[in-house]
């Protein structure tokens, strides 16, 4: 298996940073050469001392999450012989308190919306796809947070 680097990088700048009141802006610097504005949530951090605009921590790990199930899901339904011509995932992540009683992401909500061309999976093959992608996704497979997949079931 591969392994992937990732560069983080701050800098205080001016700041007196011993007053808490330093910039939480910073960027992430990825082994393919993507870089990202990053920043803690402002439901964290108020802004100006967040950025809203930027990618927090919370939500990449949503996003990584939905893009793992998207990717794999693409891949078996192209290996079923299904032709998908859009997908798009509305996904949500909640934060509160574990069992341990620790703030983190206790819950994330994939929502996809799939469109086929030609000939459709059933709602069974729909659900046996999406159960596939979330069985087969490294990122679900790495976490401790419940992953529920809110698939809508259309039929062709």
């Amino acid at each position: 298996m591969g392994k992937h680097q990732v560069r983080i990088a701050w800098s205080r700048g001016e700041a007196a940073f011993v007053d808490a009141r330093y910039s939480r802006s910073h960027e992430w610097h990825f082994d393919g050469g993507a870089t990202v504005k990053a920043s803690s949530s402002p439901f964290v951090v108020p802004p100006p001392l967040s950025d809203p605009s930027h990618v927090d921590p919370e939500e990449a790990l949503v996003a990584a999450a939905s893009s793992c199930h998207m990717l794999w899901f693409l891949s078996i339904a192209a290996g079923q012989g299904f032709v998908v011509d859009a997908y798009e995932d509305k996904a949500v992540g909640t934060m509160g308190r574990n069992a341990q009683g620790r703030v983190a992401m206790t819950r994330i909500e994939l929502r996809p919306q799939v469109r086929f061309a030609g000939q459709g999976p059933t709602p069974r093959q729909l659900q046996d796809l999406h159960d596939a992608s979330h069985e087969c996704c490294m990122i679900a497979n790495s976490l401790t947070t419940e992953i529920v997949v809110e698939a809508p079931v259309e039929t062709a």
